[in-house]
């Protein structure tokens, strides 16, 4: 299967942690990176979901959103993700920003031209990348 979705970080599962109707699956990255998915246990059951297993961690640009390092904001939102940017790529109305995650993993962001001048994105600035687990998706290979 061919996805749209520009963030497919290839990743083991770490662990799940299962819930009633939701489960929380940790993912390890390739390079050591956690990121934290919430899905449907019956999900969890059909992808054969568990400790060790192959998985795809697999995130619409437009679910990350860029936060400045260092902010004094809480966030509810379980993956903060500390990087640098690599790369801002403009257009009219909305922006590409590449970011090197610490752990050295790329991820892809969708921002609004404005947000990205008003964060002052450029490369090499230090940002967060903020996913809710909702907005995880998990995917296997079949």
């Amino acid at each position: 299967m061919i996805l749209s979705a520009r963030n497919q970080l290839k990743a083991v599962v770490a662990g799940v942690k299962a819930g009633a109707v939701n489960n929380e699956v940790s993912l390890r990255l390739e390079k050591g990176t956690i990121i934290t998915s919430i899905i449907t246990a019956a999900s969890c059951e059909n992808l054969g979901l568990k400790e060790g297993a192959a998985a795809y961690a697999v995130i619409k640009a437009t679910n990350v959103m860029i936060g400045e390092d260092g902010g004094k904001l809480k966030l509810s939102a379980r993956n903060q993700l500390r990087g640098t940017v690599k790369a801002v790529v403009e257009g009219a109305v909305n922006c590409e920003v590449e970011v090197t995650l610490d752990g050295g993993e790329e991820m892809t962001s969708i921002i609004t031209l404005a947000s990205a001048k008003k964060l002052a994105l450029a490369s090499g600035k230090k940002v967060i990348a903020i996913v809710k687990a909702s907005d995880v998706m998990v995917g296997v290979e079949a």
